[in-house]
């Protein structure tokens, strides 16, 4: 299936800012399962672009507008194709003795230890033990598990974490949005040994698909490596596999290496940040405007030099 992705984003400052300085993770990725066939990037005001791999490989652009500004607005367009993932069968998956000897064999291990938002506590260890979360049947039966019951145990509440939380505002609440549920995911299949990284990217939703993610922005959901497998999608929000619907952007420890925007300004401003998001069929038509689907405001926080953090909340809202 090919899909074109627009991915609008639209900063607002009052009064004008001196500079930003902004990297950004918005292109697709290519792999063996999906192929960016064309990819455009326009940012006004027009800056100098450079364009890096980071340290999994995805495409970080960067900027520096250094000049007095008011608003900025980054406008993405992609068109991907993504192949139909034949779902893992049990009886094809490798036990926890081969998962073993990949991990000896094989350099997994930044994805095996805790990050900054996958870690464990008592309140996932609580969690753990109330899915029966061992190293028991195989690997891939547990991540099913897993991914079934995040998906029963948490409500998807748009808004109800920040894009700072800790998994513990998440696990006290039972409910959260696709990138707690992702770090979840995470931290509980790295405590048995199972190498899990987060994946942000868009998720494309059919007219008879009953998704509980939102649509108009972006998504999160993880891959897993499974014995006999390979690195399988497994997406706790909407309780389903990578199925052919699910765009890949950018792979990450977790969250903070792969929000789609990051950066700073200089000057006291109140901000505002629009977002909207359009997954489509290749031949179906895109408005030349689409609404935003997020809007977050902030107060300037008195500092010469003010960070985004909050600006990065598109990912998980």
């Amino acid at each position: 299936m090919i899909y074109s992705v627009r991915h609008v984003t639209t900063f607002h400052y009052e009064p004008a800012v001196r500079e930003s300085v902004m990297e950004l993770r918005l292109q697709p990725r290519s792999d063996a399962r999906q192929r960016c066939l064309k990819f455009h990037l326009d940012v006004d005001p027009s800056p100098n672009i450079m364009e890096y791999r980071d340290f999994m490989g995805n495409t970080v652009h960067h900027f520096n507008l250094a000049e007095s500004h008011t608003k900025i607005k980054i406008t993405s367009q992609a068109l991907v194709e993504v192949d139909l993932e034949p779902a893992p069968r049990a009886a094809e998956a490798g036990s926890w003795a081969d998962l073993d000897a990949l991990i000896e064999n094989e350099d997994h291990w930044e994805m095996l230890l805790p990050s900054q938002f996958a870690q464990s506590s008592e309140l996932l260890r609580t969690l753990g033990k109330e899915f029966n979360c061992t190293r028991r049947d195989t690997p891939l039966e547990i991540l099913l598990e897993l991914n079934q019951a995040i998906y029963q145990t948490f409500a998807y509440v748009p808004n109800s974490t920040k894009v700072d939380s800790l998994i513990d505002e998440a696990l006290q609440s039972r409910q959260g949005v696709c990138q707690d549920f992702a770090h979840i995911m995470i931290a509980l299949a790295r405590q048995l040994r199972i190498p899990c990284r987060y994946v942000s990217g868009y998720l494309f939703r059919g007219e008879h698909d009953k998704d509980r993610s939102v649509e108009g922005a972006s998504h999160a959901w993880v891959e897993a490596l499974v014995p006999g497998s390979g690195w399988i999608a497994f997406d706790p929000t909407n309780n389903c596999l990578g199925e052919g619907r699910h765009i890949k952007v950018a792979l990450g420890r977790d969250y903070a290496d792969v929000p789609p925007t990051r950066g700073v300004y200089r000057g006291g401003a109140h901000s505002e940040l629009s977002v909207a998001v359009m997954v489509t069929p290749s031949n179906a038509p895109t408005p030349a405007e689409m609404a935003p689907s997020i809007i977050i405001r902030s107060r300037p926080a008195f500092t010469p030099t003010n960070t985004r953090s909050n600006h990065e909340q598109q990912q998980q809202q």
